[in-house]
């Protein structure tokens, strides 16, 4: 840059000058003298803007003049090639299109590299349910998701929500295959932040699903943060339940719809998304989106949902030679002849399930479909039991005649007192006039 001095005379035609407006540099058009004191000058703007200003000797001290050349090479260095390679790195992944994968400690199967790359990256923003198989390694597609995109700049805050057992595996495998420093969500952590919200301070995150739906406090902390990429593993257990028409949200079913919305991708992993129950994945699948699952089901059944989930069975996983990752499975039934006693036995716990069931049955029938349901359920387990071993069975039958004796012994009271202990409580529909005709020694 150069000055004029106090020499209105020396502004020419064409020059770019800085400090006549504070827009930045503009372009003389033209100078009008009004003699040796002041003088009309007529810009441009670097928008193509006209204008003028009065200028003094005076003004002239905060008036330069631009060089003809815009770039002086004077800058540093050093900072110059520090800040072409941070550029170089940013926009990597035009020319290497796996990049996470060829910076990561892993050797990733078939299914995890088009998981990654052809499902989750395709979708802007990510909204997906990963329901493969148990052994797949959907915590290794979660690390080659979270490394990707910090390497293509999408993602500077990640969450992750797992069951307080996984947490530190989640961590270390992290940190162990792909150099991502994740924090643990604790109590202390809370008592250390600065601020008392890790949610805010932390970057990169783990926190353990149940510590955060049955605390107000922490749900309070995290509902004041917002995150590029939450990953809730096992989410399954984000639950809801239809009941008479009505919808009823598990704590864990409440915190995934805190953290849906706090996020711009979110990524749920579970092993067995469905429970047989069509309402109770239609409400699941609100999650993922809740204009599109909200509501009722239709009555020709669930809607398509492979857009947005992927499951693959281990039958379907291999390598890229083709072989299968896992060895096939194959089942067959045997057999065998029961001994006298085992076949009375059998037979005896058939017909006590047998009319359980009826009973479950006519509950139901009745309007109580809730206790119908324990009921039913209940005594499925001890067919289970039974084809378990004769010990297990026993045991199971062992303690059901403990409990209804209590419960017997409790009813005597009662109708020796004629009232209720405070410490005793009535099965559902039995008040303690019912009691007056009921005979104990049936």
């Amino acid at each position: 840059m150069s000055d004029f001095s106090s020499d209105l005379a020396n502004i020419r035609t064409g020059a770019r000058l800085v400090g006549v407006v504070s827009e930045g540099p503009v372009t003389v058009v033209a100078v009008e003298s009004h003699g040796p004191g002041s003088a009309t000058l007529t810009y441009r703007t670097g928008a193509g803007q006209l204008g003028e200003r009065l200028l003094t000797p005076d003004d002239l001290q905060e008036v330069s003049e631009l060089s003809e050349s815009r770039w002086t090479f004077d800058a540093d260095g050093e900072m110059f090639r520090l800040v072409s390679e941070a550029r170089r790195m940013k926009f990597a992944h035009l020319a290497d299109p796996f990049l996470a994968i060829d910076t990561s400690n892993i050797e990733p199967y078939p299914h995890q590299i088009d998981a990654v790359y052809n499902r989750f990256l395709e979708q802007k923003p990510l909204r997906f349910l990963l329901a493969d198989d148990p052994g797949a390694g959907k915590t290794i597609m979660s690390g080659l998701l979270i490394r990707e995109l910090i390497l293509r700049g999408d993602v500077a805050r990640c969450l992750i929500v797992a069951p307080g057992s996984l947490v530190e595996q989640w961590q270390d495998e992290l940190w162990e295959k792909f150099n991502l420093g994740f924090d643990l969500m604790s109590r202390a952590a809370v008592e250390e932040s600065r601020s008392g919200n890790p949610f805010l301070e932390k970057n990169f995150l783990i926190a353990r699903v149940d510590q955060l739906s049955r605390s107000e406090d922490l749900i309070a902390k995290l509902q004041q943060s917002e995150w590029d990429l939450v990953i809730v593993d096992e989410a399954h257990k984000m639950s809801a339940h239809l009941y008479g028409g009505e919808l009823r949200k598990t704590k864990r079913f409440s915190l995934g719809e805190y953290l849906r919305d706090l996020t711009r991708h979110l990524l749920l992993l579970s092993a067995t998304p469905h429970n047989g129950k069509d309402e109770d994945f239609l409400a699941f699948m609100t999650l993922i989106d809740p204009d599109r699952f909200g509501g009722r089901l239709r009555a020709d059944g669930p809607p398509d949902v492979s857009d947005v989930m992927r499951r693959l069975v281990k039958e379907n996983l291999k390598t890229f030679e083709g072989r299968r990752l896992f060895p096939q499975r194959s089942a067959e039934t045997l057999n065998f002849e029961l001994s006298p006693q085992e076949n009375a036995l059998y037979e005896a716990v058939t017909d006590y399930v047998r009319t359980g069931m009826n009973r479950a049955d006519q509950l139901t029938a009745e309007g109580d479909k809730r206790r119908g349901l324990v009921v039913g359920f209940a005594l499925a387990g001890l067919q289970r039991r039974l084809a378990s071993s004769p010990a297990a069975i026993y045991h199971s039958l062992r303690r059901r005649s403990e409990r209804l004796t209590k419960q017997l012994g409790e009813l005597r009271l009662i109708a020796e007192r004629g009232n209720r202990p405070a410490d005793v409580v009535l099965p559902k529909g039995v008040s303690v006039g019912d009691l007056e005709n009921f005979d104990f020694d049936d």
